[in-house]
């Protein structure tokens, strides 16, 4: 028996559903978490008891996916998904099934499952349920398809490029039979949403060990199938990347795709494309030379940062400039924006007695320029006074 295991919430869904005659356990990632030593969350509960049992169980509920046996419970202010154990047909497009059915026995339940890793329960009490060596699989970092490999990624073809995704957040190797099953049904990686592959994708580029997760998608030849991807070994050397929105950059600048090829490739959102967009500008520059006091003031840390990892991968023999050096460059600046100016253009109007028009936009651009290039501190006195001579010298 192991330590009892889940929020107080949580704990109490599973002992009411007991009380009430059923069997319920602690399913999910939270128990893969907890058994690896790590933090565990969001605690997924399955039960024998059919979805409207569970609402009967329960004052508080809400049918977030009733159709495929999930109520999220409200218990103790904390939103609970309760999903019914449950079996699945076939699935004639790779993607979902069928049809769902309903079952009492968790063994239905967990043998329907993708990986031996995510095949395991945990009792309230803290015993753990574990019919297809999850444990073991977990001890010796294996990821393993739960029973015939060809049959779970022929169920949901998404599941090949989950098991990717493990190996980049948990580093562990695909057991060689699943691995094989995986370069035999690569193609089927098309029939999947790229709206489902991007989250996945996203997730993997965050891993620890994403290097080792881009090997195995070039390996098991899933690189073929997924949109404008590449398996240049100048992408390894980037690894590892601080969020999906760096690796993507990586991805877009050594595969050499544009930013809107990428983004409309994976359907990104605006501010996902504006990054990409903001990266390709600035590895444009620094390709020419050191970034500029211009360049600092553009883009953010991440953006730069980004722009430089991408121009040290494609030109390694490069002068390389910190991270470190980047920062304190761009702490440095006098102003980060046009927010920051000690003035705006209610004063300009006020000091030479003139209505508002494109002149005031036109004189906060020089003013602008001309604190970030220390020829004016950014003081409201120092500002009015060089504004009034280069007003009156251009005029």
């Amino acid at each position: 028996m192991m330590q009892s295991f889940g929020s107080q919430g949580s704990q109490e869904v599973i002992r009411q559903l007991e009380e009430a005659g059923y069997e319920a356990v602690f399913v999910g990632g939270a128990v893969r978490d907890h058994l690896l030593g790590k933090v565990a969350n969001d605690f997924d509960i399955a039960t024998s008891a059919f979805p409207n049992e569970v609402k009967n169980v329960f004052s508080q509920t809400i049918d977030v996916g009733i159709e495929h046996g999930t109520v999220l419970v409200l218990m103790q202010n904390e939103p609970i998904e309760v999903t019914t154990y449950r079996t699945e047909s076939t699935y004639s497009d790779h993607r979902r099934p069928d049809a769902v059915h309903f079952v009492r026995t968790l063994k239905d339940d967990l043998q329907r499952r993708d990986f031996t890793i995510n095949a395991l329960a945990l009792t309230r009490t803290g015993d753990l349920i574990d019919p297809f060596g999850g444990q073991t699989d977990l001890a010796h970092g294996l990821i393993r398809a739960v029973g015939n490999p060809d049959e779970r990624f022929n169920e949901d073809a998404l599941r090949m490029l989950r098991a990717i995704r493990f190996v980049s957040v948990l580093g562990f190797s695909i057991e060689e039979e699943t691995s094989l099953a995986i370069t035999r049904h690569a193609e089927k990686i098309r029939y999947v949403s790229i709206e489902r592959i991007k989250m996945e994708m996203d997730k993997l580029w965050t891993g620890q060990y994403v290097g080792q997760a881009l090997k195995a998608i070039a390996q098991t030849n899933l690189s073929a199938y997924l949109p404008l991807f590449t398996t240049s070994e100048k992408l390894l050397h980037c690894a590892p990347f601080e969020g999906p929105e760096q690796g993507w950059a990586m991805l877009m600048g050594i595969g050499h795709f544009t930013p809107l090829e990428l983004a409309r490739a994976y359907k990104m959102s605006n501010r996902e494309k504006g990054f990409l967009t903001q990266v390709a500008h600035a590895f444009f520059n620094r390709q020419k030379n050191d970034y500029t006091i211009v360049d600092l003031y553009a883009h953010s840390i991440d953006v730069l940062w980004t722009a430089e990892k991408l121009y040290h991968a494609l030109y390694p023999e490069s002068k390389r400039v910190s991270y470190e050096h980047l920062t304190s460059a761009w702490e440095a600046l006098p102003i980060h924006s046009k927010d920051d100016l000690q003035v705006n253009g209610k004063d300009l109007m006020e000091w030479i007695g003139q209505r508002g028009g494109r002149w005031v936009g036109e004189w906060m651009d020089k003013i602008e320029s001309a604190v970030l290039h220390q020829q004016c501190d950014n003081d409201a006195f120092r500002i009015k006074e060089w504004f009034l001579n280069e007003y009156k010298r251009e005029k």
